[in-house]
This record gives C-alpha cells, structure tokens and sequence, in this order.
C-alpha cells in the first residue's frame, strides 16, 4: 500500500458524486475502500483561500487541522498556497511516480491512460517524468 490512510474532504468527497463525475469514479467512491475516510474541516471558512474551488480550500484547511503528512492536490494555485503554509503537497504524477519506484505500477502506461481523460500536463512535465521513469527502468535488474 502506498499510503497507510487517505482522508479526502467531505466538499472533494461530494465533488466526485457529481453527476459531472466519469461514472467509474462516482462507483469507485461509492463502494470506497477502508483505507479511504471522508472528513470534513471543522475550522471557519479562510477568506485567504477564496480564490480556491471549495474542495481545495476544505483540503488545505484539513490538512492543516490534521498535521497532514503530505496534501494531494494538483491544482496549481493550491499547491503554491499550500507551499505558503508549509504544508507538503503531491500531486496525480507525484504517486504515480511514487508507485512505479515501489513497482507497483508501470510509470509510462499509467500516464498514457491518465492522458486519456481529462487530465492535463505541460510538455516540459511530461518530459520530466518520462526522464525519470527511463532512468528508474535503465536501473533496475
């Protein structure tokens, strides 16, 4: 297992029922694993984060509350507020990445399928990746 508990925001948890949502996610939620828990932040709304969506700001004000290990988040705004409140962050390619070192998925192949959704990523991230999913293969026995 990657990360022992993964505790997603009660906003971000409705987010992914909504009818907008691929409805393999919307299942997948729906019947979420027991390392998967939904929580939702207890502090007053931050006025700092209002040019966040909803899910980010309840996933920051979160994370902070829990003394969160690290923060998942992609957006890019998010992670440079999180950043300013010295909050870790990973995002999508980050476990991705994290999952190919430990050999529990194939680097490449995953972000070839991630790429067929409505994920996005800049050519100079993509190369960043692949050079290190290339060296992670060229080192291995």
């Amino acid at each position: 297992m990657l990360f022992g508990e993964v505790i997603i925001p009660e906003m971000v948890f409705q987010e992914l029922q909504a009818h907008s949502t691929p409805s393999a996610v919307r299942q997948w939620v729906g019947r979420r694993p027991d390392w998967l828990s939904i929580r939702k932040a207890t502090a007053s709304p931050d006025n700092t984060l209002s040019h966040l969506d909803d899910g980010e700001i309840e996933a920051i004000q979160l994370a902070e509350e829990l003394s969160a290990d690290l923060l998942l988040v992609d957006e890019k705004a998010a992670r440079k507020e999180a950043a300013r409140r010295h909050i870790a962050t990973s995002g999508t390619l980050g476990v991705l990445d994290l999952a190919a070192d430990r050999g529990m998925v194939d680097f490449s192949d995953s972000l070839t399928r991630l790429k067929q959704t409505s994920f996005r990523l800049s050519a100079s991230v993509e190369r960043f990746f692949m050079e290190r999913d290339a060296k992670r293969k060229s080192t291995k026995p």
